[in-house]
């Protein structure tokens, strides 16, 4: 009798999202797939998925295709970049090989990420890149101090 399994049970991965659309298991698409409602795909996929609402890759998804979505949860492998403007969940069965760009990251324990993470959108980081030397500008020579975030903390604490 196992009371105390450390790994979910596998139907928790099942539950979290109510599918809109399915790809089962053995299923296997290649191109670009659009969805209006929510998705779960358990098949192979090869291309680009495009959703305006959320998507729920499998335990035995294996997804080769960029995928751009308002939230994403992940419990199977995928190759690519993910994109979603509120959330990006990996859990404990992921296997994620590519960029994630999204407000918020969950990674549960025993999933696996490699790749590069940004928490903003594409938009504020261009926004955040023309502020500091506008194009054709220089930055100034030496002899002025780099300051770093910590340092202004830091020196907040010290004046209060």
């Amino acid at each position: 009798m196992a009371l105390f399994n450390m790994r979910p049970a596998s139907r928790e991965v099942h539950v979290s999202i109510e599918a809109g659309a399915y790809l089962g298991d053995g299923s296997k698409v290649s191109g670009k797939l659009n969805f209006e409602g929510p998705a779960r795909i358990d098949g192979q996929i090869d291309g680009e998925i495009i959703a305006k609402d959320s998507i729920m890759i499998g335990e035995r998804a294996d997804v080769t295709a960029s995928i751009k979505a308002a939230s994403v949860i992940v419990g199977g492998k995928v190759s690519s970049d993910i994109t979603a403007s509120q959330r990006i969940e990996l859990r404990f069965s992921a296997k994620v090989l590519g960029n994630l760009t999204s407000p918020v990251l969950v990674v549960q324990k025993g999933a696996v990420f490699e790749g590069h993470c940004a928490m903003q959108s594409r938009e504020a980081r261009a926004a955040q890149s023309h502020g500091v030397f506008p194009e054709g500008t220089v930055a100034p020579a030496g002899g002025q101090k780099q300051v770093r975030s910590s340092d202004r903390v830091r020196d907040r604490l010290r004046r209060r």
